[in-house]
């Protein structure tokens, strides 16, 4: 690959993930990364149980969504 592909690949994958980031799509692992820090004894959630329980609490407590 040429050198100006790669650094048009590479600003768009860093666009894809600062993307990713405002919408939300890192969240599970931003939420391991604190359980594990954290030093929580029980296992955390699976990533299904994790997007159901962020998924209810933002149902049951909206707050400065635009839909």
């Amino acid at each position: 690959m040429s050198t100006g592909m790669a650094l048009v690949a590479n600003g768009f994958r860093g666009f894809a993930r600062y993307l990713g980031g405002v919408m939300g799509a890192d969240a599970y692992a931003k939420y391991l990364e604190h359980h594990r820090a954290a030093g929580h004894q029980e296992p955390p959630l699976t990533e299904r149980e994790f997007w159901r329980d962020r998924t209810d609490r933002q149902d049951t407590n909206p707050q400065g969504r635009c839909c």
